[in-house]
């Protein structure tokens, strides 16, 4: 069951892991479907509900099973985008923008239906929901330690038409772990100072990179290099990698570079061909990258 992705609602994929892998997989990390975006016409899909509430609600069913599988020392690396109440553009319905980041990489393409964002509560037309504060808040309440946010500060972010506040420039990533200890590598993840030369200081919680540009059949689907931390933090090679949002494989594809071993769910079936592109190119890419730096040693 190992390095394959399962096709199909997540909950019911999930769940058919938990006989095999109960307690075995030491980390999970994936992105989100966007809040009221569009909807794909796919059973089982995630982000159509009527209420904020309700997909709140949904998600944390999911991660509850993901709680199940993950090992004590687990973690859970979180990304996911926000929207705006009543406005019918999540994202935009034309060429000029689409879903960035890793939510991009678990969508396919962007061609369903256009939603309107639901009002819900005391949401006002045009009011940020604050969807990414929500699922973090939801999932600490049934027992997750919240233990970061994380900045993913884009260089080249989308363009947006709004005169009235501030292009969007960021993404949140959530770390949440399942014990006060948990499995956290930071050497691995150590980045050079800015002052001192040849020495080493721990990661920051702002990630500064550009979004992802190359074409692979999918729209801006996010950077490999944002994931790569996550699994070299929160991993050992050959340890399981889960995302129960594969989308394109963008972390299958790391995951197997970096020598750990992976599990995926994904709705949406045609993406299986762009996922198996995908993953063989990252693999190949990354073993021969780390490859030249060990002889360059």
């Amino acid at each position: 069951m190992i390095n394959t992705c399962l096709f199909g609602d997540a909950e019911q994929c999930l769940e058919s892991l938990l006989p095999e892998y109960a307690g075995k997989i030491q980390m999970c990390v994936t992105s989100l479907p966007y809040f009221g975006l569009r909807d794909y016409g796919l059973p089982g899909q995630i982000g159509i509900e009527d209420t904020v509430e309700e997909y709140v609600q949904k998600l944390v069913s999911v991660f509850d099973i993901v709680w199940d599988l993950l090992a004590d020392n687990g973690a859970l690396w979180l990304n996911l985008g926000d929207s705006y109440a009543g406005s019918g553009k999540g994202r935009y319905s034309d060429n000029r923008a689409y879903p960035t980041g890793m939510q991009a990489a678990n969508k396919g393409n962007v061609s369903g239906k256009l939603k309107k964002t639901p009002l819900s509560g005391n949401l006002k037309p045009k009011d940020l929901i604050g969807v990414p504060w929500r699922v973090a808040f939801a999932l600490q309440n049934k027992g997750w330690y919240l233990r970061q946010d994380i900045i993913w500060n884009k260089t080249n972010p989308m363009p947006e038409p709004a005169t009235d506040k501030c292009t969007r420039a960021h993404e949140y990533i959530f770390l949440l772990s399942k014990e006060r200890k948990y499995y956290f590598d930071y050497k691995a993840i150590r980045e050079p100072t800015v002052y001192l030369k040849n020495q080493e200081r721990n990661k920051r919680s702002v990630w500064t990179l550009a979004k992802q540009t190359a074409h692979i059949k999918h729209h801006a689907a996010f950077p490999p290099d944002l994931i790569t931390p996550t699994i070299l933090a929160g991993s050992k090679e050959g340890d399981i990698v889960l995302d129960p949002f594969m989308g394109s494989g963008t972390t299958a594809g790391v995951a197997a570079g970096l020598k750990r071993n992976w599990i995926g769910c994904e709705l949406n079936e045609e993406n299986k061909d762009i996922q198996t592109d995908r993953i063989i190119k990252l693999q190949t890419k990354i073993l021969n990258e780390n490859s030249q730096h060990m002889m360059a040693i």
